[in-house]
């Protein structure tokens, strides 16, 4: 490997899937201003807004949770848009 391409600084960090509010631990080097105990130890936080356990992919629910609501928004549309060609 190249020395001098990966980052220094490596710690453990916590990740809060804000759409179901599922967190888990892993290493980063990600800033981060929020923090969260866990166990009785504090760790960076980090708010993410779709992780493994909320993805479709994942999940198998072909619902995408999105905040803004614009997934919604467009499935309305384009149900709307199908169901006058049937007609």
């Amino acid at each position: 490997m190249k020395k001098g391409i990966h980052p220094e600084g490596y710690r453990l960090v916590a990740f809060k899937d804000m759409s179901n509010e599922h967190t888990f631990i892993t290493k980063s080097t990600a800033n981060s201003k929020d923090s969260i105990e866990i166990d009785g130890v504090t760790y960076p936080l980090l708010k993410i807004e779709i992780s493994n356990t909320s993805h479709p992919f994942y999940t198998g629910k072909m619902k995408l949770v999105d905040t803004a609501g614009r997934v919604d928004k467009f499935m309305t549309r384009y149900k709307k848009h199908i169901d006058d060609k049937k007609k």
